[in-house]
């Protein structure tokens, strides 16, 4: 293994300079006008895969295309066949005015380099395809096959993914799918992250009159959709921190002794999560703690709230609408259409009379719950411990990665979440960040995982 160890820290610099080039293309999937970006990068991908020596091709969808990238291996192969998944696209980097420098020209300040998609996630699935190109550099010989699969859809859905698996499934047919998309609590407290979240997505708007009306001459007749929708969503919750809508918390199981045993390992404490968060001060579902309350409660979330005149100044109107945007994180046991019904049904009986509601779905999935003592988790523990010198925690992640559940469906396969990304990384948000020791700690992590993952029992 020495060569390979020794290959990345001789080519560390090569690697961020590589690095700062995948992070400049503006590969924003939600925004039709980055188009030719996101094919820009997935052709760079593909470029940069040959060139370290795996076997890529660029595979067009309905959407954005997705790239696939072998290591070489002979016909007919009995060594184990593992995947990495990861998405070349990224969050829109609006508002721009909080960004230190621009989004798509990486900056280094100290051991970070700030750019959007830097964490999230072209930096964590990179250094799986530094790791790789170390074996293959050194003419180490791998113990396993390895496919990457690299997207553009991910933070709109995957809407074309799983259709693309079942096309490819033969090829796909995989031991365990590797995904360093979510994040550990500290740099020395690396982490398996065995459950997350699942999601439901959608629009809401109340219409009132036919048109913005002045607020002089018409105000107090009519209703005012802002005033409407606001209370709409005021009676969601209460003061407690717990959603009122009967059965949002069907299926909901609590956490088990050894779950919460896991919990009080992390590292990040309650103030040190207030002083990261810049909030006044926490808040959540009564009786549970805030590492539960972002991990493994449901909840729902105005994530958009809109109407009227947002210009400078005043504009004295009723707004003719008034929009929100939402989302429901969903726990281990909850079905999302369940979910997605009753919210629906809640919404639509407590509306008021005097505006008309819309609702416009968005996209779904299941939360995801993989054992942690399995025989694959247990070998990514023991690569985590060696690339970072300290013991892993086990823990469940806040956020959603919906094609999870597909890989189970499809491939059979279940997926191991080893993130690096740190939890100050600005993930969805202005100036985000990776970390370089992460980035570096990573590769290893990766070099030893296709070892160990290689000497479990029970290969398909």
């Amino acid at each position: 293994m020495q060569p390979v160890l020794n290959y990345l820290k001789q080519n560390q610099k090569r690697f961020l300079a590589e690095f700062g080039d995948y992070l400049r293309f503006a590969s924003v999937s939600a925004q039709p006008e980055h188009k030719k970006d996101l094919l820009a990068c997935a052709e760079w991908l593909v470029a940069h895969g040959r060139k370290i020596g795996l076997d890529a091709r660029l595979c067009p969808t309905a959407g954005h295309p997705i790239v696939i990238a072998k290591t070489p291996r002979k016909k007919n192969s009995r060594r184990p066949h593992f995947m990495v998944y990861g998405h070349y696209d990224v969050q829109p980097p609006e508002p721009f005015e909080l960004w230190k420098t621009p989004p798509f020209e990486p900056r280094i300040a100290g051991r970070n380099i700030f750019a959007r998609g830097a964490t999230d996630n072209k930096g964590q699935n990179f250094a799986h395809l530094k790791a790789v190109e170390a074996y293959l550099q050194t003419g180490t010989p791998l113990p396993c096959d390895v496919t990457f699969v690299l997207e553009g859809e991910e933070e709109v859905g995957s809407a074309n993914l799983s259709k693309f698996l079942k096309s490819h499934r033969a090829e796909l047919d995989c031991e365990a799918v590797v995904i360093s998309d979510t994040g550990m609590p500290a740099p020395d407290h690396p982490a398996l992250t065995y459950a997350l979240r699942g999601i439901i997505a959608f629009e809401i708007i109340l219409r009132g009159p036919a048109r913005d009306l002045h607020s002089g001459i018409f105000g107090g007749a009519v209703e005012n959709p802002a005033m409407a929708l606001a209370q709409l969503l005021a009676k969601v919750r209460d003061d407690q921190g717990h959603v009122k809508i009967p059965g949002f918390y069907d299926g909901v199981a609590p956490l088990s002794k050894y779950e919460r045993e896991q919990i009080k390992r992390y590292p990040l404490k309650d103030a040190q999560l207030k002083k990261l968060l810049g909030a006044p001060q926490l808040f959540g579902e009564r009786g549970f703690t805030p590492t539960e309350q972002r991990s493994s409660r449901p909840t729902f979330e105005i994530n958009g709230l809109t109407s009227g005149y947002q210009g400078e100044g005043s504009k004295t109107i009723v707004p003719a609408w008034a929009r929100a945007k939402i989302t429901c994180r969903l726990v281990p046991n909850q079905r999302p259409a369940h979910v997605r019904k009753i919210v629906c049904a809640w919404l639509k009986k407590n509306c008021p009379p005097t505006v008309r509601l819309e609702i416009t779905a968005g996209h779904g999935a299941e939360a995801y719950l993989v054992p942690p003592t399995s025989a694959p988790a247990q070998a990514a523990l023991r690569a985590l411990e060696k690339a970072f010198g300290a013991r892993p925690v086990l823990m469940r992640e806040g956020g959603s990665i919906p094609i999870v559940n597909e890989f189970k469906k499809i491939l059979g396969a279940d997926s191991l979440l080893l993130g690096i990304g740190l939890p100050d990384d600005n993930a969805h948000s202005p100036n985000e960040k990776f970390s370089l020791d992460c980035f570096e700690q990573g590769q290893r992590m990766s070099v030893y995982l296709w070892q160990e993952l290689s000497a479990t029992d029970g290969h398909r």
